[in-house]
């Protein structure tokens, strides 16, 4: 397969448009799965205004010990086989995650891995918008700037309102802090991470929780994080990190490294993941976003796998379903009890994992549990206030199909 450049433009076999998680982790598939099966990989242009690097952001996510691609691995910042929760009383419960765990992978590392499998591939990278994507046979055809791309199939991340409407959107919004204690004023436990902290003060709709992911004896990343209807000003955000530090250190002095920030929508809206004959949607674009838990990295890397394995076998690569049709429902009616407040949610959240063994609730919250784990967890919620949020999901849906044919 090869890259063509001529006076119509740029002609490749894949076009990815946004270098973010989404369409750099397909870069990352394909070079893998190429070098794995000495297959000849399809030619690409990676079409972003930004080329990124450095550390920006985070991405965080459950895995098991074959749970992920063979390239992830070198690539992590951390793991963690042991997790702590502690509830809205402060009460705390550790939990063994064995056989998954939860783990950590930087920006700067993802992006620099990029760009060496993008140069081996011997793709092209265009840093300019991508200001019209267009349909067509034998191509499609991505403008980008003065560049002019046409492409056997184009993959595009960028973000993209929903193609069904919504009965419940929230956001998950974040700030994350790498904070360094005092040299000997602490040593954390760098085999725990503490993981949905409800003891700080909630919102009046949704949840808040705090993170603590232990970097070394003396460094974390500490995060506050709303599952809420609206982003919050800048400085609240810094107030409940100062709160949240205070409190579970007692004061102990630190120093702020990096700050990270991240907005996540929680949905129950449908993504479409092919938008034409030779067009389709990568990452939160094409719903590999969890609606109700905000995962998506771990859906990314499957999605790429998969799209990785059709293009090398010359079969229309159109990416895989990131979840089961029942977890979209079942994502649809939690998102309404939490939004309504029906549930509790500390509650909740705390509850599954004391009810449950963990690996059942983390395949829950990832979208990998099978339909015994979903029946045993249903069982454990709040039974009136599940009932109600699923009668009343139901009634929205047949009013909008209704409405639709009036």
């Amino acid at each position: 397969m090869s890259q063509v450049s001529h006076g119509a433009g740029i002609v490749v076999d894949v076009a990815i448009v946004g270098g973010g998680g989404a369409g750099l982790n397909l870069v990352l598939a394909l070079d893998h799965a190429a070098r794995a099966s000495g297959r000849p990989a399809p030619s690409i242009a990676l079409i972003d205004p930004v080329r990124r690097s450095g550390q920006d952001r985070t991405w965080c996510w459950w895995a098991g010990p074959q749970g992920q691609p063979e390239w992830v691995e070198p690539l992590l910042t951390r793991s963690w086989p042991t997790m702590k929760m502690v509830d809205g009383v402060g009460a705390s419960r550790t939990y063994d995650l064995a056989p998954l765990r939860y783990q950590m992978l930087r920006s700067a590392d993802l992006y620099a891995a990029a760009d060496a499998a993008l140069e081996r591939l011997g793709g092209v990278r265009i840093t300019a918008a991508a200001d019209h994507v267009t349909d067509g046979m034998p191509h499609a055809v991505v403008r980008a700037g003065d560049e002019r791309v046409r492409a056997s199939w184009v993959f595009d991340s960028r973000p993209t309102p929903p193609t069904g409407p919504a009965s419940t959107t929230l956001l998950q919004h974040f700030r994350g802090w790498t904070v360094r204690f005092a040299p000997g004023a602490v040593k954390l436990d760098e085999n725990v991470a503490t993981l949905m902290d409800f003891s700080v003060p909630q919102p009046s709709r949704g949840v808040a929780f705090a993170y603590c992911l232990p970097l070394s004896a003396d460094s974390a990343l500490i995060e506050y994080t709303e599952f809420s209807p609206a982003v919050l000003e800048p400085d609240r955000y810094d107030e409940a990190l100062r709160s949240y530090l205070a409190r579970a250190w007692g004061g102990l002095p630190y120093t702020v490294e990096a700050v990270e920030d991240g907005v996540i929508p929680m949905t129950d809206a449908t993504f479409a993941r092919r938008t034409g004959d030779r067009l389709f949607r990568l990452g939160t674009a094409g719903g590999a976003t969890r609606a109700s838990t905000g995962y998506t990295f771990s859906a990314m890397q499957r999605q790429a796998a998969e799209i990785a394995e059709l293009l090398l076998a010359d079969r229309l690569p159109v990416p895989p379903r990131p979840y089961p049709l029942r977890h979209r429902w079942m994502d649809a009616v939690m998102l309404r009890a939490l939004d309504r407040g029906y549930v509790d949610g500390p509650g909740l959240f705390a509850g599954l994992f004391a009810d449950h063994p963990s690996d059942r609730v983390i395949r829950f919250l990832d979208g990998t549990s099978t339909p015994a784990d979903e029946l045993a967890i249903m069982g454990s919620t709040p039974t009136p206030a599940m009932m109600r949020s699923a009668f009343e999901d139901v009634s929205a849906r047949l009013r909008r199909r209704l409405n639709a044919i009036r």
